[in-house]
């Protein structure tokens, strides 16, 4: 007890084991939605091994599915790591939160490793511990969560190729229903949000008849709509504005 408190980055058994059983029913997620996730591999020409890598190396449901989108779909290597960068992005800041939490004198070497698997669920479980961030507890989820994915991505690359079409078909639609689960709820906060996510649908299906444009591929026109969109929403309706507002009539 007394090196957890010299050095909280420190090995700790218990810790190790809390951030197991934390881990495990995140495991059991990851591997639901990346059995789907498989599928589209799958149509993105992965094997079982190729798919079960690419997951073991890149945890991010987003991320990933547009990038096998953008394979299938031929895209160029540029309009894979761009768009997977816009996708991903938001593990910058958690990352960022992360590394304030750090102990000073943390090795840098766990910080690395747990930039690794930055996502959602690990650091919103990660972030809720009180005190300094022992790296162990995140060590703990991620032995089991980052498996999972991978594990399930690899399993719904062989269901794909040995089911029926209409069943793969039918398997394939729970990608969705994930989108829709992460869109969704935001939306019914938020009339903007909900706004945007309208009108996101509504230009995607014009720049598939407009002249120049639709002669452009589906990696760029995407890329050309989350920029725009995102940078439009970005001047007319600014988060910093909004919480500056809060905090001064908290005042």
């Amino acid at each position: 007890m007394e090196q957890e408190k010299n050095k909280p980055w420190a090995f700790s058994r218990r810790v190790f084991c809390d951030g197991m059983r934390d881990g495990f029913p995140i495991a059991l997620g990851y591997f639901a939605v990346a059995f789907s996730l498989g599928i589209a591999a799958r149509h993105a020409g992965f094997t079982p091994m190729q798919g079960f890598w690419a997951s073991l190396l890149n945890n991010a449901s987003a991320g990933e599915y547009a990038a096998f989108t953008l394979i299938a779909a031929k895209a160029t290597y540029w309009e894979v790591a761009v768009i997977t960068l816009i996708a991903n992005a938001r593990y910058l800041l958690m990352s960022c939160a992360l590394a304030q939490r750090f102990a000073p004198g943390t090795p840098f070497w766990h910080r690395l490793v747990i930039g690794y698997d930055v996502t959602d669920e690990l650091f919103g479980i990660t972030i809720a511990r009180p005190g300094y961030l022992n790296p162990y507890y995140t060590y703990g989820a991620i032995l089991l969560a980052a498996p999972g994915w991978a594990v399930g991505t690899a399993l719904g690359i062989m269901a794909g190729n040995a089911l029926p079409l209409r069943v793969v078909s039918a398997l394939s639609v729970a990608l969705y229903g994930m989108f829709l689960a992460i869109i969704i709820p935001p939306a019914r906060k938020n009339h903007i949000i909900a706004g945007l996510v309208a009108l996101s649908f509504a230009l995607s299906l014009a720049c598939n008849y407009l002249p120049g444009i639709s002669a452009m591929s589906d990696g760029t026109r995407t890329i050309l709509l989350t920029v725009v969109i995102s940078a439009a929403a970005a001047v007319l309706f600014p988060v910093k504005d909004q919480l500056t507002e809060e905090g001064g009539s908290d005042e």
